[in-house]
């Protein structure tokens, strides 16, 4: 049998993230072959992720990056089953990694295929559910080109948003934040009315509708009264037409123009966990 040291265990475990006895187990049975114990660890890996598969993810951390010139911007969502594994360093670390990744990847089947330190983001995450013991995926994978891009990440890695401007201006750094915090406190259902699906229009009419019945209003005047309640909705649920949260006298639309009288939010993108 190979004399396995305290080194190459140390190697091993730096490489994987697996515990030191997993580690030093993998290389006996491996006779020391360090790419053979990590290919039996990938395997451990691959067998709890079967047994877990049907397992919920839905703890983790959420992270948005953007590139050097804010052209544009990716969130990415690593789930785990825990929030103790969530708050982890090195869980956090790898989340961070993979985002960083992925901002060169305009699809989340593309991003799994490509390399993490000599292997696949997919097989990294196999490699992972064995060492931590639990589910652990990409989740989200959401990406916004405009011709600003600016991003949040709400403390604990819950929430990451995503904010486009119309144009690169002094100040539009700090607007993107701010909008994207916005969105991040508020949760809007779309950026404004046109983004609001057929079916939520239609439910929230039918709504204000039955709550007129009930209040005895007359049949031929509900759907003009509906029509307002709607136009509230869209108020209240539309990013750029909320009352932004750190001036609530404006709305976010009214804040970004007193950034710049041509700037406006023309996309966000928003991921939120637990």
């Amino acid at each position: 049998m190979a004399k396995i040291t305290a080194a190459e265990v140390n190697k091993l475990r730096k490489a994987t993230g697996a515990g030191m006895m997993d580690c030093k187990k993998a290389l006996v049975e491996a006779e020391g072959d360090f790419d053979a114990a990590i290919e039996l660890l990938r395997k451990k890996g691959q067998k709890v992720a079967a047994k877990r598969a049907d397992r919920d993810s839905s703890e983790g951390a959420a992270i948005a990056q953007v590139n050097e010139d804010n052209s544009r911007g990716v969130i990415i969502s690593l789930n785990c089953e825990t929030d103790f594994v969530a708050k982890n360093d090195d869980f956090i670390k790898m989340a961070n990694d993979f985002a960083e990744i992925a901002l060169n990847y305009s699809s989340k089947e593309d991003f799994l295929k490509a390399d993490y330190k000599g292997i696949t983001v997919e097989d990294k995450l196999t490699e992972q559910t064995g060492v931590i013991g639990e589910k652990i995926e990409i989740g989200a994978f959401k990406t916004l080109e405009a011709p600003f891009v600016g991003s949040y990440i709400h403390a604990g890695n819950k929430i990451a948003v995503l904010t486009g401007l119309s144009k690169n201006v002094d100040g539009a750094e700090e607007a993107a934040k701010n909008v994207s915090m916005q969105a991040a406190a508020m949760n809007p259902v779309a950026l404004n009315e046109d983004g609001v699906d057929q079916a939520t229009i239609d439910k929230e009419i039918e709504i204000a509708k039955d709550t007129l019945r009930e209040e005895g209003k007359p049949e031929n005047m509900l759907d003009k009264i509906a029509q307002g309640k709607l136009q509230r909705f869209f108020k209240d649920n539309t990013l750029v037409h909320q009352a932004y949260i750190k001036d609530n006298k404006q709305s976010v639309a009214q804040y970004v123009k007193s950034v710049d009288s041509d700037l406006e939010v023309v996309a966000f993108e928003r991921v939120a966990l637990g």
